[in-house]
Formats: C-alpha cells, sequence, structure tokens
C-alpha cells in the first residue's frame, strides 16, 4: 500500500492529467515542481496507452491508474493483474462489480506486481461518481437508498473484500472514516476552492475541508491544469492541505 507520510502535504495532491495526448500532459506535469502523484484516465490512457504510465514514472512522478475496471471476475482479475505491472501505484475498479470480483482483482494485481518485481499496489473501489446529485442517483438509477448510505454499503464491501481504499466524494469522508479508520484510504476528487465553478462534479468540497473531514489524498484536475499558473495553483492546494494537517 502506498505510504502516506503527513509531513509531506504534497504527498496528498493527485493531479488529475485529463488530456488528450501524452505530450500535453507530459508538459503539464513535468512544469509543476514538487507535484508527485499523477491521475491517469480514460482519456489519457486511451489516446497515449500503457506507455505513458512509464513516461510519467521516469519523471519521478507516482501515477493513479483510474481505469474504473468493471466487468466479470477474470477479466477484472486480468486486467488488473496487467495493471499492475505498469508500476501504478494506485488502481480503481469499481465496487459494484461484486466481492468476488473485487477479491479476484485484488489477488491478480498481487501477483501482477510481484511477477514484474514491483511493490503491490493500493486498489481502490469506486463507490458513486461525484457528478450524480442525490435527485438524479435515485429517479435514474432507481436506487432509493439515500446515496451517503449507498456509498458507505459499498465502501463496506471493498474492505471485505481486502481492497486498500476507495474513491468517494468529499462530502462522505468523515462518515466513512469512522467505519473505515487509516490506513484504509479515502481518496476524493470532486475537490473545488470555496467560489470556484464546479464544473460537472455535483459533489464538492474544498481542499482543507477535505483533509480535516478524513481524506487520503485529493485529486484535483481543472483547479490546476487549467489555472493560467498551474505551478502556483498547485502551490495553493499543497498551502491549503499544510494548514488542514
Amino acid at each position: 500500500m502506498a505510504a502516506l507520510p503527513a509531513s509531506d502535504p504534497a504527498e496528498q495532491i493527485i493531479l488529475a492529467l485529463d488530456r488528450p495526448d501524452a505530450a500535453s500532459a507530459l508538459a503539464l506535469a513535468g512544469g509543476i515542481p514538487g507535484l508527485r502523484w499523477v491521475k491517469v484516465g480514460l482519456e489519457l490512457f486511451s489516446a497515449a496507452g500503457p506507455a505513458v504510465v512509464a513516461e510519467l514514472r521516469e519523471l519521478g512522478l507516482q501515477v493513479f491508474l483510474d481505469l474504473k475496471f468493471h466487468d466479470i471476475p477474470a477479466t477484472m482479475a486480468g486486467a488488473c493483474r496487467s495493471a499492475a505491472r505498469l508500476g501504478a501505484g494506485l488502481i480503481t475498479v469499481h465496487a459494484c462489480a461484486g466481492r468476488e470480483a473485487l477479491r479476484a482483482a485484488q489477488e491478480a494485481a498481487q501477483e501482477g506486481a510481484s511477477a514484474a518485481g514491483l511493490a503491490p499496489p493500493t486498489l481502490l473501489a469506486v463507490t458513486v461518481l461525484t457528478s450524480w446529485p442525490q435527485d438524479r442517483f435515485a429517479a435514474e438509477l432507481a436506487i432509493a437508498e439515500p446515496l451517503p448510505a449507498y456509498v458507505a454499503r459499498l465502501a463496506a464491501l471493498a474492505a471485505a473484500a481486502g481492497l486498500g481504499g476507495c474513491v468517494c466524494s468529499p462530502l462522505e469522508v468523515a462518515g466513512l472514516r469512522i467505519s473505515h479508520p487509516h490506513p484504509f484510504a479515502l481518496i476524493t476528487p470532486g475537490i473545488r476552492a470555496v467560489g470556484s465553478a464546479s464544473g460537472d462534479q455535483a459533489r464538492v468540497m474544498g481542499p482543507a475541508e477535505a483533509i480535516r473531514a478524513g481524506a487520503s489524498r485529493l485529486v484535483i484536475g481543472r483547479p490546476i491544469s487549467a489555472a493560467a499558473d498551474p505551478s502556483a495553483a498547485f502551490l495553493a492546494c499543497v498551502e491549503a492541505v499544510q494548514q488542514a494537517l
């Protein structure tokens, strides 16, 4: 499991490299001094492939591979085995794939990393995407259970399957942290500065508030990547985290 030294607030920020090609992603990541973690999601991975993970690691960065695997147990196991061989430190799967698939994915990731001579990654179960508000979640998915309770159900499923953490909105962190103390990781997208646009995120919180609530790491994209000065924006986030520690 990836270590989380509280003395280094930069360790708790993951920059989302939502870019259409490797060149722009590498330029963004390489241009921010002090950056420790980056997220490779579906857009960048589909455009650049597995090679971009190696290129980012060559820059000294740790990679959160956010491909949200969701399939039958054998397929999820194969995908996680291959992803672990790339050297990603964090890998996402969908919690709603179920306990059998989560356990298979966890075991396969350990096997893949070991075969490649790498440290085992932390598998994170995605609970409910931060783009879902309660009303649409209930209406479109026909799930009557309140969204926070549903998130808690999926987080418990992930923990029971032996995963190292989950992905949730910052609004659910405080409740989950009571039931899932450290080192269980709670990774939170939906981080926005007070007064900034939320974009397509529905359940959001500021960086300091999320850390105080119990978040392990924050995934931050546009507030840094779309800023006029990404380095300054990253530093502001680091300072906010530092104040919360």
